[in-house]
């Protein structure tokens, strides 16, 4: 799993606006969500192959304003910087020294859990489960509907707190698992947050639009 996708996929559940459900873990998560204007915490990252080896361990942290703007850090072991801006995803890799700017509504439609967003119900494209609580958190389990999709399965476990952790499986049997930090719902985060601007000297790979629609365009 791309650490950009990752991060698509963890803003598109945070900023939701959920519908209503029956059930624990979409109970924890319609609450969480419930007046969430911007968020902030930290990570830990860990990917796991097929036999449950982990072959990335990394951490950070994570800045949300709703409706379409993030910062998610890497400060360790290779810093990275994603910023969403509302136009355009930037991922910033300092050691490479290399910046690359994708259309941000274009990269939302490869993101699964984006319908969130919409307010689209869940249902529509995702097969959800509640599996039995776990490790103390109640689980939502979903698995998309659509054929080429960029996961096999998404599993999000709730605390009382909120999100706690979030474990993605992909076709290969690879496991990407999130660990969450105590969050702090709607702090005031500065407007530099969400913005970025390329360093001199780094090289640009991919061209910077403006006013992008929003993906998907509602009438």
């Amino acid at each position: 799993m791309k650490k950009f996708s990752t991060g698509l996929v963890v803003i598109a559940v945070l900023l939701a606006s959920t519908p209503c459900f029956a059930g624990v873990a979409r109970d924890r998560l319609e609450t969480f969500t419930q007046g969430l204007e911007s968020l902030r915490g930290t990570f830990v990252q860990r990917v796991h192959d097929a036999g449950g080896r982990v072959t990335e361990s990394s951490r950070g942290t994570v800045a949300l304003r709703a409706p379409r703007l993030f910062r998610w850090k890497y400060d360790d072991p290779f810093p990275q910087l994603i910023v969403a801006d509302g136009d355009n995803v930037w991922v910033h890799d300092e050691d490479l020294e290399q910046v690359t700017v994708k259309n941000q509504s274009l990269e939302e439609s490869q993101s699964p859990l984006t319908v969130l967003i919409e307010n689209a119900p869940l249902e529509r494209d995702y097969t959800v489960s509640e599996p039995p609580e776990s490790d103390g958190l109640a689980w939502l389990k979903l698995v998309p509907k659509a054929k080429e999709a960029s996961f096999e399965t998404c599993e999000l476990g709730f605390s009382d707190a909120g999100l706690t952790r979030m474990v993605l499986t992909d076709a290969l049997g690879q496991r990407n698992e999130l660990s969450f930090g105590k969050w702090e719902r709607n702090p005031k985060l500065p407007p530099d947050t969400f913005r970025f601007t390329p360093p001199e000297g780094a090289d640009l790979i991919g061209e910077p639009v403006k006013n992008a629609d929003v993906y998907p365009i509602k009438n």
